[in-house]
């Protein structure tokens, strides 16, 4: 197969595809010889609703290059619009080879200020928006499987550097990238029996989330290569789309630029073990013996 349609004949949605890394995906997708359903409410930085239809922006640039792709508007952490999303899919396409969970947006606070509406408004559009698309295309997938029919299906999902290592003044946020993660490491294990794979990556590329917060790190070059573009994310994340990648799931990958680094989650550590309870009085020594014995943590962004 030429290597440049790598997912030639897949049918893929991707979620808050109308602007940044989303947009980059599924242009790639199409560039790659994908159907792309193009997700995308709309909405503002801060998810506020707008008039803006970006999705049918994307839909047009990848119809004018000669691809195929429709738009889709729903909200991706609305139990029914994530069911659409799903089926809407499979009606316009005939079937669902891939899912890319990118959708979300960031109300940035120290905890210590954060209001219980920025708490629970992005957990909700980044956690259970991953949830609620994974579930339905699950059931799917897993509808296909059962009927005997060959599935060889990928979800990628979107986490992020905030939620692997923490970052000053985004506790919501990384709080779902974190479960995120997490909620990835589940799926792989209990998706793979119906013919598909579950992995997740954590980008760093400019959005419109990140050139505000990161502001100087997130500026474009006045030449040569451009470390930031969101582009530079799409081609691993189109690989893991493809056929080619049957043999990876339950793995985090960190993008930036042109590198590509397999993210180490957390494994089981040295341990002492009495082999009875323990007084809190002892308990001193023992923790600073395993501190002395450990790998020190990531350094927390903006820490």
């Amino acid at each position: 197969m030429d290597q440049q349609l790598i997912c030639a004949g897949r049918t893929v949605i991707v979620t808050g595809a109308g602007r940044g890394i989303g947009r980059a995906h599924a242009l790639a997708f199409a560039a790659a010889g994908a159907k792309v359903v193009v997700n995308d409410v709309g909405t503002a930085l801060d998810g506020a609703a707008t008039t803006e239809t970006p999705a049918q922006q994307v839909v047009d640039e990848i119809v004018a290059a000669g691809g195929e792709a429709v738009a889709n508007y729903d909200d991706v952490a609305d139990w029914a619009g994530s069911r659409n999303l799903i089926h809407q899919a499979i009606d316009t396409f005939g079937g669902l080879d891939v899912l890319v969970n990118n959708a979300g947006f960031v109300r940035d606070r120290m905890l210590v200020n954060l209001g219980e509406d920025e708490w629970d408004a992005v957990v909700r559009v980044h956690l259970k928006g991953h949830f609620a698309t994974m579930r339905h295309a699950a059931e799917y997938w897993r509808g296909e499987s059962k009927a005997g029919r060959p599935v060889d299906a990928r979800i990628i999902n979107t986490s992020s550097g905030a939620g692997l290592q923490g970052s000053v003044g985004q506790g919501n946020y990384g709080a779902a990238k974190a479960g995120i993660a997490g909620l990835t490491l589940t799926a792989s294990a209990e998706f793979g029996r119906y013919g598909v794979t579950v992995n997740a990556i954590a980008p760093a590329a400019r959005t419109r989330m990140t050139e505000t917060v990161f502001a100087d790190t997130m500026a474009a070059p006045d030449g040569g290569f451009d470390a930031m573009a969101p582009e530079n994310i799409s081609p691993l994340v189109v690989w893991l789309g493809s056929t080619q990648s049957a043999g990876v799931t339950g793995r985090m990958f960190e993008v930036e630029g042109g590198k590509v680094a397999l993210a180490q989650g957390w494994r089981h550590g040295t341990a002492v073990d009495r082999g009875a309870r323990w007084d809190p009085a002892e308990l001193g020594p023992v923790v600073a013996e395993l501190l002395e014995k450990s790998v020190p943590p990531e350094p927390v962004y903006g820490a």
